[in-house]
């Protein structure tokens, strides 16, 4: 499996990207829905753009991700059980996972007519899988330690 090592990296940082896109763009669709009148136009088309979202980018990113970031950890195990970014990164995709899970969890709310959170609150956690994405970059490239 290693002479796919670089192909494995590839769909790895693809699948990053997709699932960080989604990730970016979810929190400014509850900016949104936290806006539009419960029962509205807006807000329907709302729900349907956020399960979709969820659904066929975000959930399947995330997936795909996670299984080809296990691949590369597999094949190079003995590196990275001696480095220390290595679980800094960790670290911080699993905060990712749990922010991932707060959306979901917020965007069922929506689907039940419920304002889970105030606009004010995604307009902010907009910023939190862009900061976490520059520290796992950084981890992953540098390899600072």
């Amino acid at each position: 499996m290693s002479e796919y090592y670089e192909w494995i990296r590839a769909g790895h940082i693809i699948f990053v990207i997709f699932w960080m896109a989604g990730m970016l763009y979810l929190p400014r669709l509850f900016v949104y829905h936290s806006q539009a009148e419960p029962g509205g136009e807006l807000d329907e088309t709302l729900k349907i753009q956020e399960r979709k979202l969820l659904r066929i980018i975000i959930n399947p990113a995330m997936i795909l991700a996670f299984v080809f970031g296990l691949m590369l950890i597999h094949i190079r195990w003995e590196v990275f059980t001696s480095s220390a970014w290595l679980y800094v990164k960790l670290a911080a995709v699993f905060v990712i996972f749990g922010f991932h899970g707060l959306l979901s969890a917020d965007r069922k709310k929506f689907e039940r007519g419920e304002r889970p959170r105030s606009e004010k609150f995604y307009r902010l956690s907009n910023e939190i899988p862009a900061l976490l994405t520059v520290l796992i970059v950084i981890m992953a490239v540098i390899e600072p330690f």
